[in-house]
């Protein structure tokens, strides 16, 4: 599949014809520069030159698949990543590490693929179905259009399946899943339970403490008073507290989990 997508990129530049690229840029580098602060905490680093590489993060993530931060790794990389793209222009795609991409094998399925087929159709002579004359003008607004439908079917799919497993929760109010902190924020955590993939929040007044310290850089929440620290990445166990097939929200407290906090080391 992808050496077809690759192959239909590489066709329409050859033969002069306008293509609707999949682009993906590299990643943003101050959330590259912050994923290297917070690895130096894990004992990991992330080693790039002047130019970012696919095999810089593959390296990381080598790396990271013998110890136990695997799972917060990847979803730290994950977030330091561009998002994916349709248009005119050739920027590459980052995350395939390929010079031209574009997509060609789901014409039923995305207009996309569809635009790439008729300008294939009209640049090799294959029939009556390509593009009319001067389409190549309209590609600019139409890749950002289908960049922006897909996100927003994405976005749809995403809030039917919170729905899904809200309905699904609260008929199991009270009761205790393990999970997994997967965001960090000054009024909470998010977890994710394993089993399920359902998300839910903790707010910061059903922690055990009542005052925490946000770092933002580590991702954690620590708690002023000595008690336990929260951090992206902790195994915790989740009891569901409150659970609204609506909205699709689920309100989670934790159950004797949290960080101990270690002593700071004295200087000498």
């Amino acid at each position: 599949m992808i050496a077809a997508n690759v192959a239909a990129a590489e066709t329409l530049e050859r033969i002069g014809q306008p293509c609707m690229y999949r682009v993906h840029d590299e990643p943003d580098p101050v959330k590259a520069a912050a994923l290297r602060d917070f690895l130096k905490g894990l004992d990991l680093s992330l080693t790039v030159g002047q130019v970012m590489q696919p095999r810089h993060f593959n390296r990381l993530m080598a790396m990271a698949a013998r110890t136990p931060h695997r799972e917060v790794v990847t979803e730290l990389v994950l977030r330091c990543q561009s998002q994916a793209a349709y248009g005119p222009h050739n920027l590459g795609h980052f995350g395939l590490g390929l010079r031209r991409y574009a997509h060609f094998t789901s014409p039923i399925r995305r207009y996309a693929d569809l635009l790439v087929h008729r300008a294939l159709i009209s640049g090799l002579g294959f029939g009556r179905d390509g593009l009319p004359d001067g389409a190549g003008e309209d590609f600019e607004r139409l890749g950002v259009d289908i960049s922006a439908n897909e996100r927003r079917g994405m976005a749809a799919e995403r809030d039917t399946m919170d729905r899904y497993m809200a309905s699904f929760l609260a008929d199991h109010e009270g009761e205790t899943f393990p999970g997994r902190i997967t965001g960090v924020t000054r009024f909470g955590v998010f977890v994710r339970l394993d089993d399920l993939g359902a998300d839910g929040l903790v707010p910061i007044r059903l922690l055990p403490n009542a005052r925490y310290r946000h770092d933002e850089s580590a991702h954690a929440l620590t708690s002023e008073g000595g008690g336990p620290s929260y951090r992206l990445g902790d195994r915790v166990d989740a009891r569901v507290v409150e659970s609204n097939p609506i909205t699709g929200a689920a309100i989670f407290e934790l159950v004797g989990n949290g960080r101990p906090v270690g002593k700071k080391k004295r200087r000498r």
